[in-house]
């Protein structure tokens, strides 16, 4: 094949069984979607060693419309009446058309943002077992530039980037620390990631245990199936820029594959829920007061100064 993209860290036998899949050709009765179609089983790369790639969906934007309106045919003869329809569907916060579609993706991650991710229960997840295989020795190591100190104002964020000495101190404590684990969980085991044994006398000590010594940097990979309205929700969090980084460059890519899929369901979703604005009612009438000519403070409305504070942001960017 001509337009292989495959991730680095991935092996010659994935590599194969890649093309494989994407040689195969089946006929179908189903509604498919044809942008979606050219990428399907292609890795996405994602930080260091990370991809995310989709395995199967089912559905499309007719899928949406023919749920609404519970009819026989993909839906109406005019694209632009399924359009307004989703987009009324998508203002008014219908699920259960949206549920429709289903989508499952194989994804590469690190284990700190596995454990983040899986917090959206509303999803079908197997994971690789460290139980029953050997973990590959890939651990995420950040990019300099995104090396943020503590933010002193969001306890869960990041703020201004590390830079000279105490930034190559941490990237050093980061990859020498992630290198002693690994080394240390195939000696534990007696056995290197070939398979190879270290010692022939060593019995070695079990998969399941070994595995608890290494770092939240390395890598893990699962199967995730989630239905389209799920997804959304997931993507609104997690592609904002209010989210961690890591996070947000697997939602970045998922949300392009989302346009390929579901392209009248994407424009409404950015227009609505990516880019659209939900306010408290005291908000609401703030904004009313602003456009009116009045500007009272935050104390004469009622509002926390850090509502105020994100108010304004909303306003003025």
């Amino acid at each position: 094949m001509n337009d292989k993209k495959y991730n680095k860290d991935t092996s010659q036998v994935q590599h194969n069984e890649i093309d494989e899949l994407r040689n195969e050709s089946n006929i179908t009765h189903r509604t498919t979607s044809s942008s979606l179609e050219k990428i399907l089983y292609k890795q996405h790369k994602v930080l260091d060693h990370g991809f995310v790639r989709v395995i199967d969906y089912m559905g499309d934007d007719s899928a949406i419309v023919q749920a609404a309106r519970v009819s026989y045919g993909k839906g109406t003869k005019k694209v632009s009446e399924d359009t307004g329809l989703i987009r009324y569907l998508m203002r008014h916060s219908h699920s259960t058309p949206f549920e429709m579609c289903e989508i499952k993706f194989h994804i590469k991650l690190p284990i700190f943002i596995a454990r983040q991710w899986v917090r959206h229960r509303t999803a079908n997840i197997n994971e690789y077992s460290a139980r029953y295989s050997i973990l590959d020795k890939e651990f995420y190591i950040p990019n300099s530039s995104n090396l943020g100190a503590q933010s002193q104002s969001n306890r869960q964020g990041r703020d201004s980037n590390l830079t000279g000495d105490e930034a190559a101190e941490v990237l050093g404590i980061l990859k020498n620390d992630a290198l002693q684990l690994y080394g240390n969980y195939e000696k534990m085991m007696n056995i290197k990631s070939t398979g190879e044994k270290i010692n022939e006398n060593n019995l070695g000590l079990s998969r399941e245990l070994a595995r608890m010594n290494l770092s939240l940097n390395y890598y893990t990979q699962w199967y995730w199936k989630i239905d389209l309205h799920n997804l959304l929700h997931f993507l609104r969090l997690r592609a904002d820029k209010h989210a961690q980084l890591e996070i947000r460059e697997y939602a970045d890519v998922i949300l392009k594959m989302v346009e390929e899929w579901v392209p009248e369901t994407y424009k409404a979703f950015i227009e609505y829920q990516m880019q659209g604005v939900k306010l408290s009612s005291t908000s609401w009438q703030a904004v009313k007061n602003l456009i009116n000519g009045s500007l009272p403070s935050h104390k004469d409305m009622g509002i926390s100064k850090r509502e105020w504070d994100e108010l304004n942001d909303l306003i003025n960017n």
